[in-house]
C-alpha cells in the first residue's frame, strides 16, 4: 500500500519508551513503522492515521520554560504542518494568541505549542527541508 504523505493526518502522543510503543502498535493494533529513530522519536501509520511516538529524548519531550515536563496521557496533540513557523508564530502573536513554549529546534523539524480557548494544546511544526 503506497501512503500518500499529503493526505495523513498526524497525532502526536508522548510514550515512555518508544520501542516498546512501537511494539504494542504494530503488534496489537495493525499500524506500519514509517520512521524509527529510537529512542527519541518513531512514526507508525494505519491508514491515513500518521501516529507520532515521541519518548523522553524527543524535542516533544523536553520540559518547558515554566518547569512543567511533557508526559503521557495529558500533553497529546493535534500537530500541524507549516512551510514558516516563523511566520506563523508572528501571525498569531499580532492575533494575541499565547505560547505555551518557545520555537524548538529538534531532529526533525521545528515546533512550538498553543493553546486552543479551553486550553488543549496545539503544535506547529515545520519540517526540516
Amino acid at each position: 500500500m503506497t501512503i500518500d504523505p499529503n493526505n495523513l493526518v498526524s497525532v502526536r502522543y508522548l510514550v515512555d519508551d518508544v520501542v516498546a510503543a512501537i511494539a504494542f502498535y504494530t503488534r496489537h493494533l495493525g499500524f506500519t513503522v514509517r520512521t524509527d529513530v529510537s529512542p527519541a522519536f518513531a512514526d507508525v501509520v494505519r491508514g491515513n492515521l500518521r501516529l507520532l511516538l515521541s519518548g523522553p529524548a524527543s524535542s516533544a519531550g523536553r520540559t518547558l520554560p515554566d518547569g512543567s515536563r511533557p508526559a503521557p496521557g495529558g500533553w497529546n496533540r493535534i500537530h500541524l504542518i507549516v512551510e514558516d513557523i516563523e511566520a506563523e508564530v508572528a501571525r498569531l502573536r499580532a492575533e494575541g494568541v499565547g505560547f505555551r513554549s518557545d520555537v524548538i529546534n529538534g531532529p526533525g523539524g521545528r515546533q512550538i505549542l498553543l493553546d486552543d480557548p479551553a486550553g488543549n494544546p496545539i503544535e506547529l511544526f515545520q519540517p526540516k527541508s
